[in-house]
Parts: C-alpha cells; structure tokens; sequence
C-alpha cells in the first residue's frame, strides 16, 4: 500500500464550499474510479483555512491510473467548474506519497 497525503490551503471563506464539493461530488468520483479514502479531517485549533485529506493505493500504477481517470472525466470538470464560479476555493495543494514502515500498524 501507498498513502497520499493532501493539504488544501482553502481561500478564505471557501471551506464550507469546499467540504460540500467533497461531501457531495467529489467523493463519488473517487468511488468510481478506485480512490480509497481513509480520512478527513479540518483544523481545530490553529489554522482555519485548511483540509487535509488522506488516500490508499494498492501500488503507485494504481494511484496513477485512478487519479488519471478522475481528472480526465468530463462530468467531474464540469461539476467541479460549476462549484468554482464565484472563484477559486482552493488556493494551494501539498501531497506527499508515504509508504509505511514495517512496523506501523496501517500498512
């Protein structure tokens, strides 16, 4: 397994949207094409602008095939357009691939 961590800094304000777009689209497109989620989660003290979310993939030809198919979907580009008509509501994206350790209990 291999573990994709992703931070969003959201634009000020956008996070409800945001979290409605995960809530309501995104997460359905992950089911489609094979995306795993095995978290979300906001800030509770300290920064407010920010959703961190965390994937599992099989290998890293699986992440790549799904995320290849989740951004070439046109319905999603679409739905994702329509959400960000006000502007943008993320700001910046972070990931890193992890893989873990032989002794971590999520493998």
């Amino acid at each position: 397994m291999i573990y994709e961590l992703r931070i969003y800094e959201v634009v000020p304000g956008k996070l409800p949207a945001l979290n409605d777009r995960f809530a309501n689209i995104t997460l359905g497109y992950f089911r489609k094409y094979g995306i795993r989620v095995v978290g979300f989660w906001t800030d509770d003290v300290g920064i407010s602008n920010r959703l961190v979310y965390m994937l599992a993939f099989e290998d890293a030809g699986q992440r790549e095939r799904a995320w290849a198919a989740f951004r070439g979907d046109a319905e999603r580009v679409k739905a994702f357009a329509e959400t960000e008509r006000a502007g943008p509501l993320v700001a910046r994206i972070v990931n890193t691939l992890m893989r873990p350790t032989a002794y971590s209990p999520m493998q």
